[in-house]
């Protein structure tokens, strides 16, 4: 599938700012095709005008702040 209908993949740790090589967190994806990969301080400057110029955003950025798992404890 592709479109605005095609599911987005997870952005990984693997994926790198296009501006300074950091994690991205943000993915813009163009109309005119192809995609922009942003860590979330280059995002959070370029995602506003990217939206106006008809770029699908995906940011999963709040995985920064998000409070990690913690696997019980092995209690006997």
């Amino acid at each position: 599938m592709t479109g605005a209908l095609a599911p987005a993949k997870p952005l990984k740790a693997t994926d790198r700012c296009d501006r300074c090589g950091a994690q991205a967190y943000i993915r813009a994806t163009l109309p005119v095709g192809g995609e922009l990969l942003f860590c979330a301080h280059h995002g959070r400057q370029h995602v506003a005008v990217l939206r106006d110029k008809g770029a699908d955003i995906q940011d999963e950025s709040a995985r920064l702040s998000a409070t990690p798992a913690v696997a019980p404890s092995d209690e006997r």
